[in-house]
């Protein structure tokens, strides 16, 4: 296990599949100590997660290869600080609407999603995203990403089109789109500010 030598708080990135180095690229620029979460043990002592954007099916198989599953649910539970991003932001959500029925997940965060919303692959696309709290609009990178249909308890926090891109609920931020895949750390570094306080 590699844990960087920053003085920054402590975050882990599930680290079994999807976009992990660019995450880890991102925190580590943004001032947290990136430790990758591939077993039980790496969940002690963090001070945050990140749920990175891959293939939300194949996340939940290796989640569970590793007995991950029910740890990093009850790490979440208790209120770790989370970040996650496209298929992250599944894995959270109570609902999804087009899974596969052997899908699970974690269930926390009050939404509905239906995958790759937006299309396929080919259907991907770029564009300028308001997330509040931000002077100015973030790049938001959209690979098959899902559409939040449904949103209950959560708080919307980032728009495209009129449509929520991103939401807040305690200590669970969720974006459908990929702030990972650009050089603008800002929801980075709001994550690493936070877990830090």
């Amino acid at each position: 296990m590699v844990v960087d030598a920053a003085a920054g708080p402590t975050v882990g990135v599930l680290a079994l599949h999807g976009d992990v180095r660019e995450h880890a690229r991102a925190l580590r620029r943004a001032g947290a100590t990136v430790r990758p979460v591939r077993a039980v043990a790496h969940l002690a002592g963090l001070d945050g997660m990140v749920l990175p954007g891959g293939e939300s099916t194949t996340m939940q198989v290796l989640l569970d290869r590793r007995r991950l599953w029910e740890p990093l649910g009850a790490a979440l539970s208790a209120g770790l600080p989370v970040l996650a991003t496209c298929a992250g932001a599944i894995l959270l959500a109570r609902r999804i609407v087009d899974g596969r029925r052997d899908q699970r997940c974690f269930g926390l965060l009050d939404i509905a999603v239906r995958r790759n919303g937006y299309g396929r692959q080919i259907d991907s696309f770029e564009a300028p995203v308001r997330v509040e709290g931000l002077e100015d609009d973030v790049p938001g990178v959209f690979i098959r990403a899902p559409v939040i249909v449904a949103v209950d308890g959560a708080d919307v926090i980032a728009e495209h089109d009129g449509q929520p891109v991103g939401v807040r609920q305690g200590q669970i931020r969720a974006f459908t789109f990929h702030p990972e895949l650009t050089d603008d750390l800002r929801i980075h570094r709001e994550f690493v500010r936070a877990v830090s306080a």
